[in-house]
């Protein structure tokens, strides 16, 4: 982990400083004040330079990307990673052979590494980062099937006038079903139920 000691005037300037000379940013290091400084008589006589610590911060991205690297090598998997940056949400997209065994049933094992990714990518970091692990393109499928299974389960509410309860869902794909069925006036939509086995429950309106 890189670091430096740098002096200035004034904590600030010292702080200055060492970013230039690491080429960083505030919000990528972590800062020790050594000495305060002291200005002096008239700004010169006893005076002393403030004196600063600055440690650069590991990359919370590059560390959760090992962090993947390092769990599906373990899971003998040759994955190659996509990783964008939009803002404070980075999406990690999975892509190589036999990557079923990453997704699991209803993708429950890509949703449980999503969770571990969070933590590793947030472990560090000075800011929040929300995560989307994907594998081959199977959330955009998952998002297909539940927009699918929402309108289904929508028309059988309707015919019948009886609610229906859903399978346990994480919030995101929860969030997809509510979005899907606002716009339908006969049904209504609400969660129940503790995590994990929180659901969606769709009733005539």
């Amino acid at each position: 982990m890189k670091e430096i000691t740098a002096s200035g005037q004034t904590v600030e300037e010292a702080v200055q400083s060492a970013l230039e000379q690491l080429n960083t940013t505030k919000d990528q290091v972590e800062i020790t004040i050594i000495d305060e400084g002291k200005k002096g008589i008239l700004g010169l006589f006893g005076a002393k330079p403030a004196i600063v610590k600055v440690e650069m911060l590991p990359d919370p991205i590059e560390e959760a990307e090992n962090y993947i690297k390092q769990v599906t090598a373990n899971m003998n998997l040759d994955v190659h990673i996509n990783t964008t940056v939009d803002g404070k949400h980075v999406t990690f997209e999975l892509n190589g052979g036999n990557l079923a065994i990453i997704i699991g049933k209803r993708g429950q094992t890509l949703n449980a590494l999503q969770y571990l990714v969070r933590l590793v990518i947030n472990k560090n970091s000075k800011k929040y980062y929300t995560v989307t692990l994907d594998a081959e393109g199977y959330r955009e499928r998952r998002r297909e099937t539940l927009e699918s299974l929402a309108s289904r389960m929508a028309d059988k509410v309707i015919r019948t006038k009886t609610k229906v309860a859903l399978e346990p869902m994480p919030a995101y794909e929860r969030k997809i079903i509510h979005s899907v069925l606002q716009n339908i006036p006969e049904v209504s939509t609400c969660s129940d139920g503790q995590e994990p086995h929180r659901h969606i429950v769709i009733k005539p309106s």
